[in-house]
């Protein structure tokens, strides 16, 4: 059995009726609670929390700071964030049991000598403390633990409960901004083809699938911390017939040599990283690119109004998106022209996506931020 709408795929657990039913029902509460519950929010800030803050301020909130001073006073916001918490909570319950059951076989399947692509970890990395401080997300165990030798299980973990927290709006097989980005990528440089390309944070490469189906001539690699994703990632992409390249680095150094890219992205890694990191991960990126080479970063955007920013730093306080607030307010574009890339050739780009039915947005118009350079 699958889960409506899922793409099923050899790497991942098979579902009994109980658990299937189980993450139907937590997908299904959390698109009522985006759809019917949390636009409320807006309407308790504007009759309530706004002119309560006035009263007692002499001014209206300067920022998200002062909205969430507010706004954690009134109950409906309160009901409204205990019942999105707790339907984290669920969706984790709801994807760890299956794979707990097939453990055994899940790891097994994902250590095979899978035929296309490679897969090379290092047990020696030294982890970042922004991945080790919380679990992100929720996550049991983040992207990085493993329970036994050769575990596989946070992949397995991340690709459910990816498709239940979006609501489906990541897609069948949890490609959507993936393919989005390289929607970007095409409209913008329309000649290029890469020859050599590298995403950063890649997990368990559902992003990344995308680009090796559309430039199937390309040597794709995929990096990230956690070993566990990456095994998983592996055979994922075997089971899906695409050719990566997976291994094990942080993003901030690596092992790659100078000039050996045309393109490097990201999709969302920057807000799980730090304010250190993001120096370093700029300056990475243009040692890695060849002259003339892209970056490309999609970032989930911050909101324009202080009502707006403090609704998308709700994951920051309550999902243990820890690392996400420093983005609030910040332009990416300076980290990368300290990096080295001309100003004249970097931009922050605002890129908006259709409407997904069900799918409340904090602000009135949903876009990502990409953020653009050329070497």
């Amino acid at each position: 059995m699958a889960l409506a709408g899922f793409k099923r795929h050899a790497a991942l657990p098979r579902l009994d009726h109980d658990e299937q039913a189980r993450q139907a029902f937590v997908r299904q509460f959390r698109g009522h609670l985006s759809a019917r519950v949390m636009p409320g929010n807006y309407r308790a800030y504007e009759r309530r929390a706004a002119p309560r803050f006035l009263a007692s301020e002499g001014r209206p909130p300067r920022d998200h700071r002062d909205v969430r001073r507010v706004m954690e006073q009134d109950g409906y916001y309160q009901f409204w964030s205990a019942l999105q918490r707790r339907s984290q909570e669920l969706m984790w319950d709801a994807v760890i049991d299956p794979v707990e059951r097939q453990h055994g076989a899940l790891n097994a399947y994902a250590n095979r000598q899978h035929p296309r692509g490679s897969l090379r970890l290092d047990p020696d990395l030294a982890l970042p403390r922004y991945q080790t401080t919380v679990d992100i997300h929720l996550q049991p165990g983040g992207y990085h633990s493993e329970s036994t030798a050769g575990d596989a299980a946070a992949g397995a973990f991340y690709d459910q409960a990816l498709y239940i927290y979006s609501n489906g709006a990541t897609g069948a097989c949890n490609d959507a901004m993936g393919e989005l980005l390289l929607k970007f990528y095409r409209e913008y440089f329309r000649a290029a083809l890469p020859s050599r390309l590298l995403e950063m944070g890649c997990g368990i490469g559902n992003s990344l699938l995308p680009w090796a189906a559309a430039f199937p001539g390309c040597e794709t690699h995929g990096i990230d911390i956690g070993a566990p994703v990456l095994r998983y990632g592996h055979a994922r992409a075997a089971a899906l017939d695409a050719t990566v390249h997976f291994s094990q680095q942080n993003a901030e150094r690596t092992d790659f040599a100078a000039g050996s890219f045309d393109l490097v992205i990201s999709h969302l890694l920057l807000h799980e990283t730090s304010r250190t990191a993001m120096p370093r991960i700029m300056a990475e990126c243009h040692r890695l690119l060849r002259p003339g080479g892209v970056m490309l970063h999609l970032e989930i955007p911050r909101g324009d109004t202080p009502v707006e920013q403090f609704f998308y730093n709700w994951e920051v306080f309550n999902n243990s998106e820890t690392f996400a607030q420093f983005l609030t307010g910040i332009d990416l574009a300076p980290f990368a022209v300290a990096a080295g890339f001309d100003a004249s050739r970097t931009r922050v780009v605002r890129y908006a996506r259709p409407r997904t039915a069900g799918q409340h947005l904090y602000g009135e118009t949903f876009f990502w931020n990409i953020l653009v350079a050329t070497r």
